[in-house]
């Protein structure tokens, strides 16, 4: 019986060969399925080493992914106050530093990573370690430089990984039961037939279970769901080193993934990118007013409750916390008093108290 990477191969092999149309549609979402499955099961025997643990620190925290030598650490020390060795030759770069960025009222994590090389998703490089640390992050800057400015390579690696770049979790809901067999819900109208779904479900040993779809998914979306590990992180292009002169081929790709052009060397198109990652991270600033104090701003991701705030602040907050009061947007009248539930919005001012 071949081995599992064997089956991985031969699986791979024939989906490349099928071509996709209504007829093999069926055929090629079990393939998937298959290939999914045997991918996680071939990860889960190999668990337990190369992970490698960043502790987060700050508001948000960004990682700075790319090949060896397109400039990653230079443009690390530009952004932070950190200092990443800097040199003209592949993995210069051995270990993840980390540094912060101070911008706008917000402190941002950002990581300097190890340069990527192909395969990194199976080990190769150090690259599981530094993959893993990636999927805890709250956003990716791909930096690409004008010698290789494809992103595709680094987009595939980081898939391979089961990050999901710029896409949103698709609105999906599983609930497994006993005995009934598999029941689909539709809110949305979508491609895929109940049959396809069925079997793939199968395919991931689901056979009873209510399953619910809100969105519009294809059979990529529906194994990722069912796989159960993926990630969906937001992220930004940068195209480095345009000191040196750009090609219009070049330009081309860089308009083609709305990348931020820049040169880490003499500081070019540094605000642009300091602005693009502020915006993508969805900070809101709110307003944190003590009983007895003066008004001091705080930077917190967008959606956040009172309870993120109280624990962005002190861990004792959560513990001895009574009441907040809210004046602003997400208050429904002046002085409302709220729990730790209360989402706010931009501009709240916010009062906490706490027991004595």
């Amino acid at each position: 019986m071949a081995n599992i990477e064997d089956q991985i191969r031969e699986i791979e092999e024939e989906i490349r060969k099928t071509k996709y149309n209504k007829a093999t549609e069926h055929h090629i979402g079990l393939l998937k399925a298959k290939l999914a499955r045997l991918k996680e099961a071939k990860e889960s025997t190999k668990r337990g080493g190369g992970q490698a643990g960043v502790k987060k620190t700050g508001n948000a925290m960004v990682s700075l992914v790319g090949f060896p030598s397109v400039g990653k650490s230079t443009l690390f020390n530009k952004l932070t106050n950190a200092k990443s060795e800097v040199g003209d030759y592949d993995f210069t770069t051995v270990n993840i530093i980390p540094g912060m960025m101070v911008y706008r009222g917000a402190k941002i994590q950002i990581l300097d990573l190890p340069g990527l090389i192909e395969g990194a998703a199976t080990g190769k490089g150090r690259g599981k370690g530094v993959l893993s640390v990636v999927r805890n992050s709250d956003l990716i800057i791909i930096v690409t430089d004008i010698n290789f400015p494809d992103p595709e390579p680094l987009i595939k690696i980081l898939h391979d990984a089961g990050i999901r770049l710029n896409r949103r979790r698709p609105r999906i809901f599983l609930v497994k039961k006993d005995r009934g067999g598999i029941n689909i819900q539709k809110t949305v109208n979508i491609d895929l037939d109940d049959n396809i779904i069925s079997s793939i479900m199968r395919e991931f040993k689901i056979v009873n279970a209510d399953l619910i779809i809100r969105d519009k998914i294809d059979i990529d979306d529906l194994i990722d769901f069912l796989s159960g590990n993926r990630v969906y992180i937001p992220g930004i292009f940068v195209l480095n080193k345009i000191d040196q002169g750009i090609e219009k081929n070049v330009l081309d790709i860089a308009e083609k993934y709305s990348m931020v052009k820049v040169s880490a060397i003499n500081g070019e198109g540094l605000d642009s990118l300091k602005d693009a990652i502020f915006d993508a991270l969805d900070f809101i600033t709110v307003y944190l007013k003590p009983p007895n104090g003066k008004l001091e701003q705080m930077v917190v991701k967008r959606y956040s409750n009172i309870e993120m705030i109280c624990r962005a602040i002190h861990k004792d907050f959560i513990k001895n916390f009574r009441y907040a009061v809210i004046n602003g947007p997400s208050a429904k009248y002046p002085n409302q008093k709220v729990g730790l539930e209360h989402v706010v919005e931009e501009g709240d001012t916010i009062t906490i108290y706490l027991k004595k």
